[in-house]
């Protein structure tokens, strides 16, 4: 029997005008909702057929979950997507909980700044269930949560600044990440995002990143967020 190997390529297109801008969706629909809006996160302009894109976390008050989602881009060619959980149905607190992972990859061609601002519509935890279901016993494991994420999240000043985040006691790690983000009230400038630049290292079970942050800071309130 002849193996046949599959290639799927992701295009993206993209047209001449972008669409005007309107008011964020997050909490529409809902009766009861706080509005959490992040900082813009810096998505690597990586070109080729291999990016790694960005991870930025975002989180609702203590209390609350996530109802909704949103995001405002500086580029369309920016694909955004979350981190969900598997569950049945689908809707907050069984697909989302009090923290959303964004994930961010840019998938135009020429190099640019991209940035992406997230947004999250808190709703109140509540009980409740859904009623019998029919049993069936399982054949294998179920889905679970077999990681966990430790994140941090430090401001930025112009100079070098140091971070760590690290395992608890009886944990390994299995990855780290970082993102560069701006509370800024539009989209940061090329020059704003080019002045901070960043490396990170693991080493045992935890992961560093070192930040140096230019003159251009100044004034701006920037983070650094990461994790393992």
């Amino acid at each position: 029997m002849k193996r046949l190997l599959a290639l799927a390529a992701a295009l993206a297109a993209v047209g001449a005008m972008a669409a005007p801008a309107g008011a964020t969706s997050e909490c529409r629909g809902l009766q009861v909702c706080v509005k959490v809006r992040g900082p813009w996160v810096v998505v690597p302009a990586e070109v080729g057929n291999s990016r790694a894109g960005t991870q930025f976390q975002l989180s609702c008050p203590r209390g609350f979950v996530a109802g909704g989602l949103d995001a405002e881009l500086s580029d369309r060619t920016i694909d955004l997507d979350f981190l969900g959980l598997l569950g049945s149905p689908v809707g907050p607190g069984t697909t989302t909980s009090r923290s959303v992972v964004f994930r961010g990859v840019y998938t135009g061609a020429p190099v640019r700044t991209p940035t992406f601002r997230p947004h999250l519509g808190c709703i109140p935890v509540a009980g409740g269930g859904s009623g019998p279901v029919p049993y069936r016993k399982l054949q294998a494991v179920p889905p679970g949560q077999p990681t966990i994420r430790r994140v941090r999240t430090v401001s930025l000043r112009a100079g070098s600044t140091r971070a760590i985040a690290a395992c608890a006691a009886g944990e390994r790690l299995i990855s780290g990440w970082h993102a560069i983000g701006f509370y800024t009230a539009s989209a940061p400038s090329g020059a704003l995002v080019h002045s901070v630049s960043a490396s990170r290292s693991s080493r045992g079970n935890r992961v560093e990143v070192r930040v140096r942050a230019g003159a251009a800071v100044a004034g701006v309130r920037a983070v650094c967020g990461g994790g393992s």
